[in-house]
C-alpha cells in the first residue's frame, strides 16, 4: 500500500498485513505522525520530536513485497550506535535529509502542443491515439488549450470535440515549426506519438526551434529521449549505476561491423538505433549474414547496434511511472511466452509475469526504479530485460521513455491509464495527488493487484502478401494484436487464439502438423505446431530444447491437450467434462468439433446443466478496496457475479483485432456510436478485445466487456444484460 512520508510528501509502496491503525488524533505529547497511508489516510508510523524513538507499521524490508524503505533500518541501527557513544542523533532530521528531493518548478503552461504519430505502419498502430487521446483528456481537465498536430484522419484524439484545434500536417520539423509560430504554445508533449513524434522532437531541439519560440519539453527532458535512444549513451549510462546490458558496440559502417562482431563474438544481433519495430534488425551467426544486415540496416539509420546474441533466454518487462517530486512505481510486469530473439512486438506476451520467482521480481523491479531515476524520466517508461533463464543474471536490453505498445497493453491489462497519468505528470502534478480514476477513491500512486492474467498475441496478415517470409524474429511484421483476460492462463490464452482470428477455435492441434525445424525457427503459425507436436506426443523436455519456451507455459499447453485428448475419446460427455474444459477456455465450437457434435447442441446442454459464466470486474486493487469499475471480463472460473444487471443498455460491437483492410478507422466509428448515444441519454455497453484501441477505454461505454466477438459470447452477454438493442455496423 502506499504511504506517505509527513515531513517530505514522498509516497513509497509497502508490504502491509495489519487491520488496525493508530489514532494519530490521541498521541501523547511529543509524538506525530511519521507515515500516513495515501489511500484512505490513517496512520502508518509515528515518531517522537526529541527522543530517538520512531516506529511504523509495514515492513520495510519484507521479501514479499517491496523494499524501498530498507533505510530505516540503517538509520535505526545508526541511532543505536550513536547512543552508545553518547552521542545525540536527530531521526527525524536524518529521514528527511534521506527523503527529502528538490524538483526545479517550472510554469504550468496555458497551451500545449500535442504531437500524434501520423500514419499507422507496422510497428505503429491505434494505440498511440489511445494515448494521444488520452493526453488531451488530461490536458483539459487541467484547463489547458491543446493544439494537436496528426495528419491521420481515422482517428479518434482528430475527431471533433476533443482537442481545442487538430492541424493535419505531417509530422516533421518544419511543418510543427510553422505551427508553432502561428499557435505560440508553451509546452510541447512529445512522448504521445510514439517514434515518429519522438524523433521530430528531438530534430527540433536540435535545431533550436523550441528555444526560438520559448516552448518547454513537458515531462521526460529531451535529453533523457536522446539518451535512451542513442544505444552508445545508453550503455554508459546504464553501466554508470552499475547495472549490465548486453555486450554490444555502436557502428556506423559494414567494416567496423563486422569488427565488432568478431570481438564480441557471433552469434550476434544487428540492428539500427532511432528505429521503429525493430526495423532493419536480425541476427547474423557470420560475416557473409552479418554484411547483408548491416547493409539493409544502414538504409534506415546511420547508427547500427551489433549485440551479443541472447537467444533463448527469458524476456520480462516492466511498465515504470515517476513523478517530477521522484515518487516511482512499477505499474504492471510482463513476460514473453517466446523466448528472447523475438521482438516484443510479435511475441505472446503474458502478465503479471507466471515463471519469475519472488527475488527475481523485485530484484527486476529495484533495477527498474533505479533506471528510471538515473535516466530523469518523468512520466510513463518502459524497461525490458534478458533474464538467463538458468540463473539470477540479466541484461538490461532496453530503455523506450514514452508511451508504447507495451502501455497500451499494460493500461488495459491492469486498467490503470498510464497514458492519463503520464501526461498528468507532465504538467508536474505529484502521482499521489493524482486519483485513480478505477476506484475514484484511492491514489494512483500504487501499483495494481491483479487476481487474474492477461495474454496478448499478435496478428499477422503475412497471408496477403506473395514472397514474404512466414518467419518471426526481432523485425516486427505484426499488424494488430489482441488482449485475452481469464482467471487461468489456459483461458486467458485460448481466448485470445481466437480473437486473433474466428476461423481458428483455440490452441488447436489440427491446424498445422508438427515440425521440428518450425519449431526451431519460429513463424507465425508455430502455437499450431506446438499443439500438433503435444497432440503427437513430444514429450515437455523436448518441446523445451526445441522452443526454449518455459517448461511451466508448456505444461499449461500440455494441459489444454490432454483435454482435448479427454473429449475426443469420450464422444458423449457429462457434465463435469463439459464444465472442466470451459474452466480452460474451451469454446462451445471447439469441444463440439472434438467430440463431433454441433455449436448449438453443446451451448444447449451447457445451459440445461446452468454451466454459464461468471462476470468480473477489473478493478486494480483485487477487491482490497470497494470499486465500481464497468471495465469486465467473462469467466467460467467463479462463483459469482461482480455486478448486477439492469435493464435500458445498448450494446455496440466492436471491430476487434486491427488487420490489413481493417484498422484504426471502424475504432473511431465505433468510438462514434458511443458518444452519440451518450449524447442521446443511452446507456451504452462495448464489447472489444483490441488493447490498442480509444473504445476499450473504460470511460468511453457505462459497460465495457474485454471479450471475444463471437455468437457464444455475444449472446453470453446479451442473455446477461438484457440490452434494449444491438448496434453491429
Amino acid at each position: 500500500l502506499p504511504c506517505t512520508h509527513t515531513g517530505t510528501g514522498r509516497c513509497f509502496m509497502t508490504s502491509q498485513n495489519h487491520g488496525f491503525a493508530v489514532d494519530s488524533k490521541h498521541l501523547p505529547e511529543n509524538w506525530k505522525d511519521l507515515f500516513i497511508n495515501e489511500n484512505d489516510k490513517t496512520n502508518e508510523g509515528i515518531i517522537h520530536e526529541r527522543l530517538p524513538y520512531f516506529s511504523v507499521q509495514f515492513h520495510p524490508e519484507h521479501t514479499a513485497g517491496p523494499t524501498d524503505l530498507e533505510f530505516l533500518f540503517d538509520i535505526f541501527v545508526s541511532a543505536i550506535k550513536s547512543h552508545k557513544s553518547s552521542n545525540t542523533y536527530d531521526i527525524s532530521a536524518k529521514i528527511v535529509k534521506t527523503l527529502e528531493y528538490k524538483t526545479t518548478m517550472s510554469e504550468r503552461p496555458k497551451k500545449v502542443l500535442i504531437l500524434g504519430s501520423g500514419g499507422l505502419s507496422i510497428g505503429q498502430a491505434g494505440e498511440f491515439d489511445y494515448s494521444g487521446s488520452q493526453a488531451v483528456k488530461a490536458m483539459q481537465e487541467e484547463k489547458i488549450l491543446t493544439v494537436l498536430i496528426n495528419p491521420n484522419i481515422a482517428t479518434v484524439q482528430t475527431s471533433k470535440g476533443l482537442a481545442d484545434k487538430v492541424y493535419f500536417l505531417p509530422i516533421t520539423p518544419h511543418y510543427v515549426e510553422q505551427v508553432i509560430k502561428a499557435e505560440r504554445p508553451t509546452g510541447v508533449l512529445l512522448t504521445f506519438g510514439g517514434q515518429t513524434a519522438l524523433n521530430c522532437g528531438v530534430q527540433l531541439k536540435r535545431a533550436g526551434i523550441f528555444e526560438k519560440y520559448n516552448v518547454s519539453v513537458l515531462g521526460t527532458p529531451i535529453q533523457s529521449i536522446i539518451d535512451t535512444e542513442d544505444r552508445k549513451i545508453f550503455a554508459e549510462k546504464v553501466h554508470a549505476i552499475g547495472e549490465k546490458v548486453a555486450p554490444s558496440a555502436a557502428v556506423s559502417s559494414v567494416e567496423e561491423a563486422v569488427v565488432a562482431a568478431e570481438q564480441i563474438g557471433y552469434p550476434v544481433m544487428a540492428r539500427a538505433a532511432f528505429s521503429l519495430g525493430g526495423l532493419g534488425s536480425g541476427f547474423a551467426n557470420n560475416e557473409d549474414e552479418l554484411r547483408a544486415l548491416a547493409h539493409q540496416a544502414l538504409s534506415h539509420s546511420d547508427q547500427l547496434i551489433i549485440d551479443k546474441s541472447l537467444k533463448g533466454w527469458k524476456e520480462v518487462e516492466y511498465e515504470v511511472v515517476r513523478d517530477a517530486y521522484d515518487n516511482c512505481i512499477t505499474v504492471c510486469n510482463m513476460e514473453n511466452v517466446d523466448p528472447l530473439g523475438i521482438h516484443t512486438g510479435e511475441s505472446i506476451v503474458v502478465a503479471p509475469s507466471q515463471t519469475l520467482s519472488n527475488r527475481e521480481y523485485y530484484m527486476l523491479r529495484n533495477t527498474a526504479i533505479k533506471v528510471i531515476r538515473h535516466f530523469g524520466v518523468v512520466g510513463e517508461c518502459n524497461i525490458q530485460y534478458a533474464l538467463n533463464p538458468y540463473s539470477e543474471e540479466f541484461f538490461i536490453i532496453e530503455v523506450n521513455a514514452r508511451l508504447s505498445r507495451s502501455s497500451a497493453l499494460a493500461s488495459k491489462a491492469t486498467g490503470y491509464p498510464l497514458a492519463y497519468v503520464a501526461a498528468k505528470l507532465a504538467l508536474q502534478i505529484p502521482l499521489p495527488k493524482i486519483k485513480n480514476s478505477v476506484t475514484g477513491v484511492t491514489t494512483a500512486c500504487f501499483e495494481p493487484s491483479l487476481d487474474y492474467c492477461v495474454v496478448k498475441i499478435p496478428r499477422w496478415d503475412l497471408a496477403k502478401f506473395t514472397r514474404v517470409s512466414t518467419k518471426i524474429g526481432s523485425s516486427m511484421k505484426s499488424v494488430g494484436e489482441v488482449m485475452g483476460i481469464g482467471r487461468n492462463f489456459e483461458e486467458a490464452i485460448q481466448k485470445a487464439f481466437r480473437m486473433v482470428d474466428e476461423n481458428v477455435y483455440g490452441f488447436d492441434p489440427n491446424i498445422k502438423s508438427a515440425d521440428e525445424n518450425e519449431l526451431r525457427e519460429p513463424t507465425d503459425k508455430r502455437m499450431f505446431v506446438l499443439a500438433a507436436a503435444l497432440k503427437d506426443g513430444y514429450p515437455v523436455e523436448r518441446l523445451y530444447e526445441l522452443t526454449k519456451i518455459d517448461k511451466w507455459f508448456l505444461d499449461k499447453f500440455k494441459n489444454i491437450i490432454d483435454h482435448y485428448n479427454i473429449l475426443e475419446h469420450k464422444g458423449i460427455i457429462s457434465a463435469e467434462t463439459l464444465k472442466n474444459a470451459k474452466q480452460v477456455g474451451f469454446s462451445d465450437k471447439q469441444i463440439a468439433a472434438a467430440i463431433k457434435s454441433t455449436e448449438i447442441a453443446v451451448r444447449k446442454q451447457r445451459q440445461e446443466n446452468n454451466i454459464t459464466p461468471f462476470v468480473k470486474q477489473i478493478d486494480t486493487v483485487a477487491a482490497e478496496w470497494p470499486a465500481s469499475t464497468n471495465y469486465l471480463y467473462l469467466t467460467y472460473n467463479g462463483t459469482s457475479h461482480d455486478i448486477d444487471f439492469v435493464k435500458g443498455f445498448t450494446m455496440v460491437l466492436g471491430s476487434g483485432v486491427y488487420r490489413i483492410g481493417s484498422s484504426v478507422e471502424f475504432d473511431w466509428c465505433a468510438v462514434g456510436c458511443l458518444r452519440e448515444l451518450r449524447n442521446q441519454g443511452r446507456k451504452t455497453i462495448m464489447i472489444n478485445y483490441n488493447p490498442e484501441t480509444v473504445s476499450t477505454d473504460y470511460d468511453m461505454s457505462d459497460r465495457l466487456y474485454f471479450e471475444e466477438i463471437s455468437f457464444e459470447v455475444v449472446m453470453d452477454i446479451y442473455n446477461l444484460e438484457q440490452p434494449d438493442g444491438v448496434i453491429l455496423s
